[in-house]
């Protein structure tokens, strides 16, 4: 097998692990709040801070670790996310206070970055023709994963209690590190730089060159529109009714069946990529979303929103591994990783922003409101996407080329 593609199933595996493992977790936070005594009335409030907490100090550290990856390998910077979130995960098991649980979620976020360097390592280390697809495999195992994690989560939580299960997920993150270290081997070789370039001049250069700015917003508000609805649609399942009042379970099923054909879709999409250019099928699936997101507005049955939530999978599918094949090809050479590192930085933006103000918007216009306005976002990103990327062809790579 080509090393290309044993790199690429390992860490695809390893992704599922991590994925997995942090969702059975973080979904939990709220009721392992109340099983350490935090009053109710501050459940909530508590939730929201420590969730967010991750991805504040995420942001800020994300394009460091990208740097360091540019110059030390990308598989390094696996296994420094990974045996470090083992530990701190494992510590979170033992958190007695919501301080605590802050702190170590702060230090989580700071020492996170295991899916940012996977994609990052296997976009350097796989053909150009075969990015599309390598990508869109990976993201299936991370979505994979991150359906699978609740499930498993909840039924752990029912036999072992909610701190236990970190433990479990130090475990699952352990094992997926030690499988990266014995079994991915990275071709590495840094790229020699005449002088040294400081952290906020590379940055700088980084964010003058307009089709990653371009990519980097369409990421903010991929992550924004997608992932905002979210925390509502169990409300709106309520909302629906559902047979035999299992609202529990349809909840669950709703939010899973789009990322299960998100997941058989991702490496399809990422052949389509390949074939006819990655800029053209972030564009199509973007009009494709906005589009499907539309009809949520008018059902009235939990099946009808099964259907729109699954033909809205099919198109997310080709979203963020589209974005990631057009980041590697917009990239700097030798500053890969700091431009995926930046790239996590945007997601992170629209994971903290997009929860809270979809809360807001649901409480002022109601959830099907709200579904209207994340059709408007995908909308603007695709017309943003094609008005921006007009003209960033190959003069503008070679200006990104030369300066780096």
């Amino acid at each position: 097998m080509e090393q290309w593609k044993r790199n690429l199933y390992i860490l695809m595996f390893s992704q599922f692990l991590v994925l997995g493992a942090m969702s059975m977790v973080i979904p939990f936070l709220p009721l392992y709040l109340k099983e350490m005594g935090t009053k109710p009335s501050d459940i909530n409030f508590w939730a929201g801070i420590i969730f967010g907490a991750n991805f504040l100090s995420a942001f800020i550290v994300a394009p460091i670790w990208g740097r360091l990856a540019d110059r030390h390998g990308r598989k390094i910077m696996i296994l420094r996310s990974g045996f470090g979130m083992a530990i701190v995960i494992f510590l979170t098991g033992l958190a007695t206070s919501p301080w605590q649980l802050l702190i170590l979620r702060l230090l989580n976020g700071t020492i996170s970055g295991f899916i940012p360097a996977s994609i990052s390592l296997v976009a350097t280390n796989t053909p150009k023709e075969k990015a599309g697809y390598a990508l869109g495999m990976l993201s299936s195992g991370a979505v994979a994963g991150s359906i699978m994690g609740p499930f498993v989560g909840g039924m752990l939580a029912e036999v072992i209690g909610y701190s236990e299960i970190f433990f479990w997920t130090s475990a699952c993150l352990m094992t997926a590190s030690f499988i990266v270290l014995f079994a991915v081997k990275e071709e590495f070789v840094p790229v020699k730089q005449e002088k040294r370039v400081s952290f906020w001049s590379e940055g700088s250069m980084i964010l003058h060159q307009r089709p990653l700015v371009i990519m980097f917003t369409v990421a903010i508000l991929l992550q924004f529109a997608t992932l905002g609805p979210g925390p509502q649609m169990s409300l709106f399942v309520t909302e629906l009714g559902v047979p035999g009042g299992y609202v529990a379970f349809f909840a669950g099923l709703v939010i899973s069946i789009t990322s299960f054909s998100n997941m058989i879709f991702a490496p399809i999409l990422g052949k389509l990529g390949d074939r006819y250019g990655s800029e053209k099928v972030l564009f199509g699936c973007l009009i494709a979303a906005a589009l499907f997101f539309i009809p949520h507005v008018f059902v009235h049955s939990v099946w009808q929103l099964l259907i729109c939530r699954f033909l809205l999978g099919l198109c997310l599918g080709g979203l963020m591994p589209s974005v990631s094949t057009l980041i590697r090809k917009f990239a700097p050479a030798g500053k890969e990783s700091t431009v995926f590192g930046y790239l996590t930085s945007a997601n992170c933006i629209g994971n903290m922003l997009g929860p809270a103000t979809y809360g807001v918007l649901s409480g002022l216009i109601g959830i099907r409101g709200i579904f209207l306005i994340t059709s408007v976002i995908l909308l603007v990103a695709a017309l943003w996407l094609k008005a921006g990327l007009k003209g960033a062809g190959k003069e503008s790579m070679a200006t990104m080329k030369s300066s780096a």
